[in-house]
């Protein structure tokens, strides 16, 4: 995309995580000249030489922008940020913010409709595809709203990703945790099956490579498999973030009358594992906690 089309958005981004630092890249890559605020302002102070400038004070870097992208660590600092802070406030009427951190689905619908009685317009926007998803511009991006907002804020997501438009405010959130339920579910899953063809006496990358191909195969077979194959666990996603993601999905599907015995079952697996130490890891170290409770770590 090139200056010329990109310059009749302003555009502030908050948040420099592992996450946010390399979309915000792809943002000056494309030629945004982006307004950016992170809470440690080392972080985001690479993005200088692409053109951003980077703000100490959040409301500084919102104040004359068309669009907010916030890629921030939870629910409570998305709520600390945008009304705690005032950043919100510091909006123009008319702004569109753009909240891509996984939180409760109740808490983006809440968000909306406080912006919105500002006269601030919000689409929950989720992602999944990880820091090399972030880097490359192939995350997958699940968004929430009205449907007029998702259109005005295509051309920034299509910089991150492929972007669907899901339902209305919250829908985002709901089908990011529908995600993350499935993943966490299937890292399980490959974990007790490598570890189980182990025990009994197979070549566990054999195994691996044996059903690639089949019903069972998976992206979540060949990533995290592999990890598990290599006992490479250092992080991508974090132990504690997947348990944080299946925790909130239960705290969902009680709000809404839904039983989620499956969830259920690998939450208190992950906190299993986060409690003897394995907090760090990547997620797909569900595997090391399997491993020890079959006396093969």
């Amino acid at each position: 995309m090139s200056t010329s089309t990109t310059s009749n958005f302003r555009i502030a981004f908050l948040g420099t995580g592992s996450m946010g630092l390399p979309m915000a890249r792809r943002l000056c890559e494309a030629g945004y000249a982006l307004q950016v605020w992170n809470r440690t302002p080392q972080k985001a102070a690479s993005l200088t030489a692409l053109g951003a400038v980077v703000h100490t004070q959040a409301t500084a870097a919102v104040k004359n922008a068309d669009i907010v992208v916030g890629m921030l660590e939870n629910g409570a600092v998305v709520e600390d940020v945008l009304f705690g802070q005032d950043i919100a406030a510091a909006m123009q009427p008319g702004a569109l913010f753009i909240d891509m951190a996984s939180i409760k689905p109740r808490e983006a619908r809440d968000h909306a409709a406080r912006l919105g009685a500002m006269g601030i317009a919000h689409i929950d926007a989720p992602v999944s595809g990880g820091t090399g998803g972030a880097d490359q511009g192939t995350l997958v991006i699940m968004a929430g709203g009205k449907e007029a907002e998702f259109e005005r804020a295509l051309p920034v997501l299509r910089i991150f990703g492929r972007a669907t438009h899901v339902g209305s405010h919250g829908a985002g959130q709901l089908t990011k945790l529908a995600n993350q339920m499935i993943v966490g579910i299937t890292i399980g899953a490959v974990a007790e099956a490598l570890l189980f063809a182990t025990k009994g006496g197979a070549d566990m990358a054999k195994v691996r490579e044996a059903i690639t191909g089949g019903f069972a195969d998976s992206r979540i077979l060949q990533v995290h498999g592999e990890r598990m194959v290599e006992r490479d666990f250092a992080p991508r996603a974090r132990m504690a973030i997947q348990l944080k993601d299946l925790r909130n999905a239960l705290a969902t599907a009680e709000e809404i009358g839904f039983d989620a015995p499956v969830t259920t079952l690998f939450e208190q697996l992950y906190a299993d594992g986060i409690g003897h130490g394995l907090s760090d890891l990547d997620h797909s170290g569900l595997f090391v906690e399997l491993a020890s409770r079959n006396g093969m770590s």
